[in-house]
This record gives C-alpha cells, sequence and structure tokens, in this order.
C-alpha cells in the first residue's frame, strides 16, 4: 500500500506543459490574435443610424467565431440597422443596410435623358431605394409608373415606362 501511495505522489507532482496549437489555416504572425470585431455599447433599435459613439472595437477571444461579422468600425458607422443589436455582440453584416436616399410616398425628381435632350418631372417613389436601387415611381403630373434607378442626391433616373 505504502509503495502505491508513493506511485500516485509521483505521478501528482508531475509538472504538464501546455502548447498552443492554432487552428487549421490560421497564421501564428499575430502571436495568436484573432483579430477585433465591432459590438455596440448599447441597444439599437431597426431602422437606427448608426454612429461611431454607439460601438466599439473589441479583440476576438472565441475562436470558434465564425460569419460575416463587421471587424472594423468603418464597416458599420452610417448604416442603419434592420434588427435589434444587443451590447456586447458582434454585428452581422447582414443586419445592415445602407440609408434610404428616397422614401416611399415621398416627393422626388425624375429624370431621362435621350441623347442630348433631357426631361425632368415631379415624382413620387413607390418603394424605398438606396443609392443604386431600382425603384418605381408615379408621375405625378401623367400618372404614369416608371422604372429608374435612385441616384445619390434622391434624383430617380428613369430608364423605363
Amino acid at each position: 500500500m505504502k509503495s502505491l501511495a508513493m506511485a500516485w505522489f509521483a505521478a501528482a507532482s508531475l509538472s504538464v506543459m501546455f502548447v498552443s496549437v492554432a487552428p487549421a489555416g490560421a497564421t501564428s504572425t499575430d502571436e495568436g490574435s484573432l483579430g477585433t470585431a465591432v459590438v455596440p455599447t448599447e441597444t439599437i433599435y431597426p431602422g437606427d443610424v448608426i454612429s461611431s459613439g454607439q460601438l466599439e472595437e473589441v479583440e476576438v477571444t472565441n475562436p470558434n467565431l465564425s460569419g460575416d461579422y463587421a471587424k472594423r468600425l468603418r464597416d458599420v458607422t452610417g448604416l442603419v440597422s434592420k434588427r435589434t443589436l444587443l451590447p456586447g455582440r458582434t454585428i452581422s453584416i447582414s443586419a445592415l443596410r445602407q440609408p434610404y436616399a428616397v422614401t416611399r410616398g415621398q416627393n422626388a425628381r425624375l429624370v431621362m435623358s435621350m441623347g442630348s435632350m433631357t426631361i425632368t418631372a415631379a415624382g413620387t417613389p413607390l418603394d424605398d431605394g438606396a443609392v443604386g436601387d431600382s425603384v418605381r415611381a408615379r408621375n405625378l403630373d401623367s400618372g404614369i409608373i416608371v422604372s429608374g434607378t435612385v441616384l445619390e442626391n434622391g434624383t430617380i433616373r428613369v430608364v423605363s415606362k
């Protein structure tokens, strides 16, 4: 019995050395750094325009974190939330959208160009749209519905009737 106790004591006093192994595909240039993620410091609700004061960059500590989360403040600032974003949780890029340049029901200028001739008219968008989106709009003078592309200044460039 005495020899069994001595063997156990000897085994228990062994020093153990742990070696960190990087996940497959990871590089060891950052000394184990997994990068950064952007998280809100307060609750952000759907439709809110996100400002840099509502965000912070944090070091990623979970090696299993995957997906299309925002990694830098500039990736998120100025965008609009499509769903509720909770403090301390990563922000999925799919939860964000560009702000609308035209809003359904509000007046907008319709512009159609043919060669050197340009025609403008007052219109009302039938859809919300960010810059570059294709939207439908009603010409206020004729009542005709046209399709067009939203420009930066909120004008709709008509492409078809």
